[in-house]
């Protein structure tokens, strides 16, 4: 039985799966700018900035769960063109108003249609026949996005304001509609794919899935006030700027290492260690006041991610040959980070930044829990 999509395992589908997960992760990338840009160039406190971020993922939270049950029926490469040419509207949008009702309305808009792009991607992605290797190298993908989008946005805010952030973001959505009209792998899925699909999910899966939403949680609750924690200690903006860029090189690293390690290093245990450094690096982020410390720490904080997410998807897809779970990972991802800005901001607004260090601590016990619960699997799923 061929449950593989076998044109996503060509270039051109490849190269427009990679462009879309570089959209529709955009907040991996962008969330410190992002928050940054809303506090600095709009005048919003931390809370009321993070909740717009908030607001954008939950959106994609929602649509990732409506979207990922009926994966195997839809009509993947049109619902990604719509996603993302809605996306890009609804930012443009952003980028022409003050008024936060409606600045709210439109990140809850771009949210919804980036998150059913973006479930379209990860389920194409789950379809292939190394689902861990396609989605390394659209980790590779965002690496090099991040390179480029933290070394230019920075420096384009401060010279430009705020809405400039949010052109930009309706260009790269709208890129991403236009590669994913010419080349998305949109392929009916065979009858025998749909019949696994109505299997219903495995335990194991949705404590997977808890441990990747704990694990998005502390990576949007810190990585949202990286570029402020490194503003309000007294580091020079150009210092700051350096973490950001150091960062995207860093982020090279991570995808290319996880499909290098597939076969060496089992997921069931790399999903364990991730929420472990991610907690000591968030902690250290959050309580340091050197620099070199907040440097260190931040340049990694999001690799771990990257890294961990990359196993974790290769273990979800072991389960899940239909692509339903794996079109569900936004929401997975999403539910918890949709919850981090606000959490994030609400938590600094009231108790400082230290407050976030010790919530990533417990957040990270949690999501060991769950990933430890995802590994007690038959020895035959692990193989």
């Amino acid at each position: 039985m061929n449950t593989h999509n076998e044109r996503a395992e060509r270039w051109p589908g490849r190269i427009a799966l990679m462009v879309a997960h570089c959209a529709g992760m955009v907040d991996l990338v962008a969330l410190p700018v992002w928050v940054g840009a809303l506090i600095a160039g709009y005048g919003l406190d931390p809370q009321r900035a993070g909740a717009l971020a908030t607001l954008f993922l939950l959106g994609a939270v929602i649509s990732s769960m409506v979207c990922a049950p009926r994966f195997p029926r839809l009509r993947t490469g049109m619902v990604a063109v719509a996603g993302f040419t809605v996306a890009a509207l609804a930012f443009f949008g952003v980028s022409l108003t003050t008024d936060y009702a409606v600045m709210a309305v439109l990140h809850a808009v771009a949210g919804a249609a980036a998150g059913a792009a973006l479930s379209m991607t990860h389920g194409t992605i789950g379809r292939c026949r190394s689902p861990h290797r396609m989605f390394a190298m659209a980790g590779m993908a965002l690496g090099v996005f991040a390179i480029v989008f933290l070394g230019l946005m920075p420096g384009l805010i401060a010279s430009l304001g705020g809405p400039v952030l949010f052109r930009v973001f309706a260009g790269v959505m709208l890129v991403a509609a236009v590669v994913a009209a010419l080349a998305f792998p949109s392929a009916l899925v065979e009858k025998t794919v749909r019949a696994l699909a109505a299997a219903p999910i495995a335990p194991a899966v949705w404590f997977a899935g808890f441990g990747i939403g704990c694990m998005g949680l502390v990576q949007a609750m810190m990585f949202s006030f990286l570029e402020r924690i490194g503003a309000d200690r007294g580091f020079a903006p150009g210092a700051v700027t350096g973490v950001l860029i150091a960062l995207g090189f860093v982020n090279l690293l991570p995808a290319p290492l996880a499909a290098l390690l597939e076969r060496r290093w089992p997921a069931h245990l790399v999903v364990l260690g991730g929420p472990v450094v991610q907690a000591a690096l968030a902690l250290t982020i959050a309580t340091s006041s050197g620099y070199a410390a907040y440097a260190f720490a931040g340049a990694l904080f999001a690799a771990v991610m990257i890294f961990t997410h990359t196993f974790a998807f290769g273990l979800v897809a072991q389960l899940d040959t239909g692509g339903r779970a794996l079109s569900a990972t936004p929401a997975m991802l999403m539910m918890g980070a949709a919850i981090g800005p606000v959490l994030g901001g609400t938590l600094v607004k009231s108790a400082g930044y230290g407050a976030l260090g010790a919530a990533a601590v417990a957040i990270g016990c949690v999501a060991v829990f769950c990933f430890a619960r995802a590994g007690r699997r038959p020895a035959a799923v692990l193989s």
